[in-house]
């Protein structure tokens, strides 16, 4: 019998239930109103039935930008009301300006009225269901943890506070010693040869081993772990669930040997995507500089009156390879910002003047890095490029950190439009690593195209660090 307590639902799957049922509900709705009120702007036949897929792919469009399918967004009520007013509004905008593809303007104005208020209402009501029911615990995925008892805090937060919708209710203590009971508040504490019926009792999804030890592992436990594959329970890592839940690299729990972890994205050496790579950024480097040509005017009157001084300033950068370059921007901070030496960038650095503090929120200041592009020193999209300063002293620190120079760092890249981080610290350069290590094993045209809607949300509401 069907039982609500067994459902639930993935990232993935989440985002394309809501991808999937906005272009439903908007589609079943202006049929709807096609039929009952006189209303035939959107009346599709043979000859125009390609009027359907351009506004659906305008939905999802406008809907990543505007940030509809962030399951964090899409579970609050007035972000989802902000998000779905922007997106309805650049969509029917964009999808009456393009008549090619789209229904010719009605003669009665009040139809676009009526297209508008049909399609907001659509959205919005399917959307606060969403965050009514499909949103709420009742959906929670349900996981064992196998792990050691010092593990226990650390790893089940790292998972619970990025995805409130996974819950890890019990864990199996992996060390060899069993003797003793520890007892934690938030999750029960279970024993070995207790691990198959706890599993079948409790509606289990997924069982998630994060020791390094195999002592614990005993023949039994390993027993129980096979049948419960066998009937469908899914078995997995610490380390793939963190990635996938996070879009994240957890080098914090990997050994030395991380390379085991760690295969490398085929584009990272794929001839026909990097050619196509470089054409977008020569393109995309071009429209920029037009673009700061235009701009022009305001920054160097901005300059002139918040920032007094030059308008641009050089800086050494750590490139591919290792190859130090050296980076172009717009002067954000005050003159001889580094006179006691190189330091770290603070939350509200009072060296950051206030013409300058509109340049990095409006991501102005980076406009200059197209040169840097043009040059190939950089990418338009790939891991920020740090100084060498910084480089040496987070490598001694943190393994791995050089691994981000295998390829060019970028004017955008994954940890820029996924963390919104303030001051510049060793333990904020960490979760910057992860997110780049990320980008680096994952590296495609589809996450290329993410980061670049990612950042166009980032600039449109006014995100820059």
């Amino acid at each position: 019998m069907f039982s609500v307590d067994k459902i639930h639902f993935e990232i993935s799957e989440r985002k394309m239930i809501l991808r999937v049922f906005d272009v439903f509900f908007v589609f079943g709705s202006l049929f709807l109103t096609g039929n009952i009120f006189d209303f035939d702007y959107f009346i599709l036949s043979t000859s125009n039935l390609y009027w359907m897929p351009i506004l659906g792919v305008y939905i999802n469009l406008f809907g990543t930008i505007f940030e509809m399918y962030n399951l964090q967004v899409a579970s609050n009520q007035f972000q989802v009301l902000k998000s779905t007013i922007l997106t309805v509004s650049t969509t029917v905008l964009v999808y009456l300006l393009t008549p090619i593809y789209s229904p010719e303007l009605p003669s009665k104005r009040i139809q676009i009225v009526l297209f508008y208020v049909v399609v907001f209402l659509a959205l919005f009501i399917w959307r606060m269901f969403y965050v009514s029911f499909l949103a709420s615990t009742r959906f929670l995925q349900n996981a064992v943890l196998i792990c050691d008892n010092d593990q226990v805090e650390e790893l089940i937060s790292g998972l619970e506070n990025i995805d409130p919708h996974y819950k890890i209710i019990a864990f199996v203590n992996a060390e060899a010693a069993e003797d003793e009971t520890v007892e934690f508040p938030y999750v029960k504490n279970i024993k070995r040869d207790a691990l198959f019926s706890f599993v079948k009792q409790n509606s289990i999804s997924e069982i998630v081993i994060a020791s390094q030890k195999t002592d614990g592992i005993t023949a039994d436990l390993y027993q129980q772990l096979l049948h419960l594959l066998e009937s469908g329970v899914i078995i997995r890592e610490y380390t793939q669930v963190y990635e996938s839940k996070t879009q994240r690299i957890p080098v914090h729990y990997m050994s030395r040997d991380f390379y085991r972890f760690f295969p490398f994205s085929r584009s990272n050496q794929n001839k026909l995507y990097l050619i196509a790579v470089r054409i977008f950024e020569i393109n995309a480097s071009v429209l920029g500089l037009c673009i700061g040509l235009v701009l022009s005017p305001l920054i160097l009157l901005g300059n002139a009156i918040g920032n007094r001084g030059k308008l641009f300033y050089t800086q050494e950068r750590v490139g591919k390879d290792g190859i130090v370059f050296e980076i172009l921007k717009f002067r954000t901070m005050v003159s001889n910002a580094e006179s006691n030496g190189a330091v770290f960038t603070t939350t509200n650095d009072s060296r950051v003047t206030v013409f300058g503090k509109f340049l990095r929120k409006t991501r102005i200041d980076e406009f200059p890095q197209f040169i840097n592009i043009l040059k190939g020193d950089m990418a338009v999209i790939g891991p920020r490029p740090e100084r060498p300063f910084f480089v040496k002293e987070i490598a001694e620190i943190m393994p791995f950190y050089e691994t981000r120079h295998i390829i060019k760092p970028g004017l955008t890249g994954w940890a820029q439009v996924n963390y919104a981080y303030g001051a510049t610290t060793i333990d904020d350069s960490l979760i910057k690593l992860q997110y780049d290590l990320y980008y680096i094993k994952h590296r495609s045209i589809f996450l290329d195209l993410n980061i670049a809607f990612k950042t166009i949300t980032t600039v449109l509401f006014y995100r820059g660090q």
